[in-house]
Parts: structure tokens; C-alpha cells; sequence
């Protein structure tokens, strides 16, 4: 009776644990993460992408920055053909979101969660995670840029939909910097609140419901995403109607500072201080050995990711029962 509890025990915990050491099920509900167990799978994530290198990283930011424009194409598409209506024009809006999230590209206002979680637990230094935000944000405006650039220049867009793309931005513009920065705040609000979220789910139709209604929000809000507007900005730009050191000033950077604070302060740091101190004992080894000292914290190179925060393969436990057995 005790051997086959044992074994019940290994089998439990060999699914329950992913390769990474992160909880792959909740210690308490099989099939619900509390969150402590959605921090530790945000943290291990997070610790394997501070490590990814410069080129894969503005590769994949590339990727978001250009997935973005289908989110704009068809946005400015179904805009024109429903005549503006405010419901129909938004439903494929998320799509661009889908590729992005679903895909594994990089996406700025993503960023705002798990990095920074890896910075407060002193795993990796600011310099790293300000490595991970300039590459991943010129990346995803460099895609966004090539996207508009092709919409301008070529006949994807119809003519009404070609206007209604144009008019986006330019109600944008007529818009004071403090309410795009206001509305950009609960945009970026949403978007790390579903990256948090999306680390409690386990299957792949429960993250696209997520991502779909999260982000159906933004338009229905009349909220503000950086990566959005830029595109929005560049194509205004492109077919001779503004400004690039205006749309820059006056749209971009206000909405990219309120998606900043909206994903930093009111989701990362809130949702940090939820956590209580077990919020990392089944993902970190050596507790705070691994941690960076103040020094290397804040003057750590761009590279300084802490010191392999996520534990070695034979670490973790094994998926045989009968290796498990042996061991005890």
C-alpha cells in the first residue's frame, strides 16, 4: 500500500513540475495556480528570455512590430465597410495579439511583467532589463514601420479603408498628450494584466479567449497601444500627411509612457506585493545565493541575468516512477 502511495506520489510530481522547475499544476487545485505558482512560472520565463540573444530578440520583436499592422489593416478594413460601426469594426482587432502572444514574437508592453518581476527578486540587473525593453521597443517599431510602409505604398488597403486608417492617427493627434497618456495607462494596464494571467492557464483555447476579449478592450475602450499608434503614425507619415518628429512627440511617447506606468506600477509591482516570501521555493535553488548583490543590480552589465536562476535538468524531478523509487 505504501509502495504504490509512493508511486502515486513520483507520477504527481514529475507532472506537476515542469523541466524548468516551475509548477506545471497547483499544489492545492490540480487544475488552479494560486499566486505564488503563477509567479514562479512568470519568473522562470522571464529568466529564460533575459538570456536570449540581442539577434533573436530584435528578430522576434520584428515579428510583433509587423503582426501588429494586421490588427491596423484589418481594424482600418472593417471600419470602412461597416460604415464606423464601433462593435463590428473591433472584432478581428485582437488578431494581431493572437500571433504575438500565441507565436512566441516580443511585443513591448509584454515586458513590462516578467522582466521586471525578475528584477525586483534581484535575479537580473536594470541594465538587462533595459537591454530587453530598447531592443524589443525599436524592433517592434522598426516592424510596425515596414508594415505601414507596405500598407501606404500599396493596394492592400481600399480607398475608404485608406482614409479611415489616416484618420486614426490624426484624431490621435488632435488628442491632448495627458488623455493619450491617461487612456494608454489602463491599455497597458491590460496587457500585463492578461501576461499574468496567461501564466494560470494551461491549454491554448483558454489563452486565445484571453487574449481575444482583453484585447477587443483597447478599441472599445478607445484605449491606446504603443506598438498600435506607432503603426498608425508611421502610415500617416508615409503617405505625406505628417510630420515624423510631431507624430513621435505629440502621439507615440506619451501613449508609450502611459503604457509603461499603466504595465510597471498598477500590474507588475501590485501583483509582486500580492505574492508572499513563498512566492519562489519551488523554481529558485539556493535561494538568495542566486540573487544579484545591490552592485551588480544596478551596475550590472547588459548581459547580468543573475546566476542560472532556472535549475539544471537533473535537478528536477525525473518522469520515471521507478527512477524516483530508487532514489528514495
Amino acid at each position: 500500500m505504501a509502495n504504490d502511495n509512493d508511486r502515486e506520489e513520483a507520477v504527481r510530481d514529475a507532472v506537476d513540475v515542469s523541466r524548468s522547475g516551475a509548477p506545471a499544476g497547483g499544489s492545492v487545485i490540480r487544475d488552479r495556480f494560486s499566486a505564488d505558482e503563477i509567479f514562479q512560472r512568470i519568473i522562470v520565463a522571464a529568466d529564460e528570455e533575459v538570456t536570449v540573444g540581442t539577434r533573436e530578440m530584435f528578430f522576434a520583436g520584428v515579428a510583433g512590430g509587423f503582426a501588429i499592422t494586421v490588427t491596423f489593416m484589418l481594424y482600418a478594413s472593417l471600419y470602412a465597410k461597416t460604415g464606423g460601426d464601433p462593435i463590428l469594426s473591433a472584432l478581428l482587432y485582437p488578431l494581431g495579439f493572437v500571433f504575438i502572444i500565441l507565436g512566441d514574437y516580443q511585443l513591448y508592453t509584454e515586458n513590462t511583467l516578467p522582466p521586471v518581476a525578475l528584477v525586483l527578486e534581484r535575479l537580473a540587473s536594470i541594465p538587462s532589463l533595459l537591454r530587453i525593453w530598447v531592443v524589443v521597443l525599436i524592433s517592434n517599431l522598426f516592424g510596425g514601420m515596414l508594415g505601414a510602409l507596405a500598407l501606404a505604398t500599396t493596394d492592400v488597403l481600399s480607398a475608404d479603408a485608406a482614409a479611415a486608417a489616416a484618420g486614426f492617427a490624426q484624431k490621435a493627434i488632435a488628442t491632448s498628450q495627458l488623455t493619450l497618456f491617461s487612456k494608454a495607462v489602463f491599455a497597458g494596464l491590460i496587457v500585463a494584466g492578461v501576461v499574468w494571467v496567461d501564466y494560470s492557464l494551461r491549454d491554448s483555447i483558454s489563452r486565445l479567449v484571453l487574449i481575444y476579449i482583453a484585447f477587443l478592450a483597447i478599441p472599445f475602450g478607445n484605449l491606446y497601444h504603443v506598438v498600435v499608434s506607432a503603426t498608425e503614425m508611421f502610415y500617416l507619415v508615409f503617405i505625406g500627411e505628417l510630420a515624423l518628429s510631431v507624430g513621435l512627440w505629440q502621439f507615440v511617447l506619451p501613449v508609450l509612457l502611459g503604457n509603461s506606468v499603466g504595465g510597471v506600477v498598477l500590474v507588475t509591482v501590485v501583483n509582486y506585493f500580492h505574492t508572499t516570501e513563498r512566492r519562489l521555493e519551488t523554481a529558485r535553488d539556493q535561494g538568495s545565493k542566486r540573487q544579484l548583490t545591490i552592485r551588480e543590480w544596478i551596475w550590472g552589465g547588459w548581459s547580468a541575468s543573475g546566476r542560472s536562476y532556472v535549475p539544471a535538468t537533473d535537478e528536477i524531478p525525473q518522469s520515471d516512477p521507478e527512477s524516483r523509487e530508487n532514489e528514495r
